[in-house]
């Protein structure tokens, strides 16, 4: 019997938030896909990262507008892609060069992110091994998409699930910030910067809260890009 306290999940999404007024907030629709959460935290004007089609269609039935919802998924069927489109989703995450290319068949003028890999180092589990490709690659990715029609968007990175450490934020975006440099001096101007998950939850070990996660985001950003933040 798994008991689902509404409120705290408002109060958990406010305190994210407030504590990062700058960063529109995606909710990963696979960690719960209940729809009284799915429609408590759309009233509230959260956006969604779907990662599935189902998924997808979920949050559309519910009356969310594709344009809050993220394809975030790396590997994905491309009839899935084409579907997705199709639905007016326009925001998808890539990190292979197959997938780059499935893109420009179904999904023609799209925003996507690339999902560059992090050590992992201080979470309990680390998904370096699961998603992301190495910077160079990114760059290489981002550069060819547009060339094949897709709108290189950003990059996006995930520093493992529960990750008790809020200095591991630093690495991933200092990285961040390079190809955003790099790109820029090869004509892409990149645009966006999605900072993925990771904030620890608290079970019988504590562990920092949102705010202190948030205020190691926030002095990254500003150190690695200065006054020219991404959204």
């Amino acid at each position: 019997c798994l008991v689902v306290d509404l409120d705290a999940v408002e109060e958990n999404f406010v305190t994210l938030r407030r504590s990062l007024p700058l960063a529109d907030i995606f909710y990963a629709v696979k960690a719960n896909p209940a729809w009284e959460i799915l429609d408590r935290l759309n009233r509230l004007g959260s956006s969604f990262d779907a990662a599935s089609l189902y998924e997808i269609e979920q949050c559309l039935g519910l009356g969310i507008d594709a344009a809050r919802i993220s394809f975030g998924n790396t590997i994905k069927k491309e009839s899935h892609i084409a579907a997705a489109f199709d639905k007016g989703i326009r925001l998808f995450t890539i990190d292979s060069e197959a997938e780059l290319e499935k893109m420009a068949r179904a999904a023609p003028g799209s925003k996507i992110f690339c999902r560059f890999l992090t050590s992992g180092d201080g979470a309990d589990w680390p998904l370096s091994r699961k998603f992301g490709c190495d910077a160079a690659m990114a760059e290489n990715l981002l550069m060819r998409a547009g060339q094949l029609g897709i709108i290189p968007y950003g990059v996006s990175f995930h520093v493992g699930s529960q990750q008790r450490d809020p200095g591991q934020w630093d690495a991933a975006v200092k990285t961040a910030a390079g190809l955003f440099e790099r790109l820029a001096t090869r004509g892409v101007e990149l645009k966006s910067v999605n900072i993925g998950g990771g904030f620890p939850a608290q079970y019988r070990t504590a562990s920092p809260g949102a705010e202190a996660h948030s205020q190691a985001i926030m002095t990254a950003m500003t150190a690695h890009f200065g006054n020219n933040l991404p959204r």
